[in-house]
């Protein structure tokens, strides 16, 4: 198994009740917000992990530093990593999650009752006890019985399940330490190996308004891999600039259509539930501003 360093300390980002998020993928800028209570505050083997019930976000989760999510707008981000892909594939049967161990990927996922399989691979066996336990909008995930947890290294399990998923979907944190392989070429190797044809990988893809220079050469790297590379994008006041993105590619054998337009919608009690996905949603999400889709797509 890969040697990680000891997590680093990160209590400093705690000033007089405040939670102020800086970080070197965003210089120049920060984030913060007015702490009520910190409900957990330990390192893990692999980072630092912090939950703490906010004025105006409700419940937080950081993860060395970086706000992971918050009650107040998880919803957008776990919703669009879910049900784009998923949407966008007709008949989406086994399902695997790299990362994503705050369960509310998961949650989202449950939501579709073709599914008949869900994988998830976490590296850290605490971010998902610790959801469980103070995050349950999100940890509920785990009660669905489809679910089956692996605590091992995502890019491991996919070389071992060859040409077994219709959807695979990574919930990554930034390209900050481990995470960093996940947003190399090998890794998207490995994602394009485990997939059965016509099969669709949705990645965390960063922000257009920082990270052009990160999301431009990934995106130009893995497109003689998929049929269609693509990139979508959804609003979360909490993250940097108010934005992240998703870089969504299919594998050939299915439809030459990329994911654009979704094949499937919500049945109408499920869209009653959703706060931000809507099929609409879904197709506008694709749309870039000129600026990023010159920057990245050429």
């Amino acid at each position: 198994m890969t040697e990680f360093p000891p997590p680093k300390d990160y209590s400093h980002l705690i000033v007089d009740g405040w939670f102020h998020e800086r970080g070197p993928l965003w210089p120049g800028q920060a984030f913060t917000l007015k702490m009520k209570e910190v409900l957990y505050h330990k390192k893990s083997q692999f980072q630092d992990v912090l939950v703490f019930d906010s004025e105006n976000y409700g419940k937080v989760l950081v993860l060395d530093g970086v706000i992971q999510c918050t009650e107040r707008d998880e919803c957008s981000y776990q919703e669009m990593m879910a049900h784009i892909p998923l949407y966008a594939h007709p008949n989406p049967k086994k399902v695997l999650v790299i990362g994503g161990g705050d369960g509310g990927v998961l949650r989202e996922i449950a939501r579709h009752p073709g599914v008949e399989e869900i994988f998830i691979c976490e590296l850290d066996k605490d971010v998902i006890d610790v959801s469980k336990k103070y995050l349950p909008f999100m940890g509920k995930g785990f009660d669905d019985p489809r679910v089956k947890i692996k605590i091992m290294d995502g890019a491991k399990f996919m070389r071992e399940n060859q040409s077994t998923f219709d959807v695979i979907i990574t919930d990554s944190s930034d390209p900050v330490g481990p995470a960093c392989v996940l947003f190399e070429t090998p890794f998207y190797e490995a994602m394009h190996g485990s997939l059965r044809d016509g099969g669709i990988v949705c990645t965390q893809g960063e922000c257009v308004w920082l990270h052009v220079d990160l999301i431009r050469p990934l995106v130009r790297s893995i497109t003689p891999l998929f049929q269609t590379v693509e990139y979508a994008y959804c609003t979360i006041p909490s993250y940097p600039s108010g934005q992240i993105g998703f870089v969504i590619g299919k594998k050939a054998g299915g439809s030459g259509e990329g994911c654009k337009v979704p094949v499937r919608e919500p049945e109408e009690c499920v869209q009653q539930v959703l706060k931000y996905y809507s099929p609409e949603i879904h197709q506008a999400s694709f749309v870039l501003p000129m600026f990023a889709k010159r920057a990245i797509f050429g």
